[in-house]
C-alpha cells in the first residue's frame, strides 16, 4: 500500500509516516514509480508506535522496544535490556514530574503572596509614567 492509504487506515498523516521511517520505525519499499510502498504489517506496526509514543516514550526508546513487541496495544516481552530502558525512562518522568510540581508550588506561593500584599502596595505602580515590560 502507498503511504496515503496507510495514513487512512492508521490515522496517522503521511509526515509522520515518513519521519517515522527516518527514525527507522518503519521500513518502505520503493516501486519502480519512486513511490513508498508498505506491507500489509505497516498498519499494526503504526499502530504500536503510536501507543509506545502515547507513554511518552520517545522515537529512540521505541527503535530499541519495537522488537519486542507483540500485538496493537503492544504488549512487550519482559527482556532484561527492554526492562532496563523502560525503567530508565519511568526514572526520568518522575524526575521531570518532580520538577515540575516544585515549580508549580512556587508559583503559586508567589501568586498568594501577591494576593495578600494586595495591588495598593506596590509603588512602582502608583501612576509613575514607567514604560510598559515585554511579555
Amino acid at each position: 500500500m502507498r503511504i496515503g492509504e496507510l495514513g487512512r487506515r492508521t490515522g496517522v498523516n503521511a509526515h509522520q509516516l515518513r519521519y517515522y521511517e527516518a527514525q527507522g520505525l518503519l521500513e518502505a519499499d520503493r516501486g519502480a514509480n519512486g513511490y513508498r510502498e508498505y506491507g500489509e504489517d505497516a498498519v499494526l506496526r503504526v499502530k504500536q508506535i503510536r501507543h509506545l509514543l502515547g507513554a511518552g516514550l520517545s522515537t529512540e526508546d521505541i527503535a530499541y522496544l519495537l522488537p519486542c513487541a507483540i500485538g496493537e496495544d503492544p504488549k512487550l516481552l519482559g527482556c532484561p535490556e527492554l526492562l532496563a530502558a523502560m525503567r530508565s525512562r519511568l526514572r526520568r518522568l518522575d524526575d521531570q514530574m518532580d520538577r515540575l510540581a516544585q515549580s508549580r508550588d512556587a508559583l503559586a506561593d508567589y501568586i498568594d503572596a501577591a494576593e495578600r500584599m494586595g495591588s495598593e502596595s506596590y509603588p512602582p505602580f502608583d501612576g509613575a509614567d514607567l514604560e510598559p515590560v515585554p511579555a
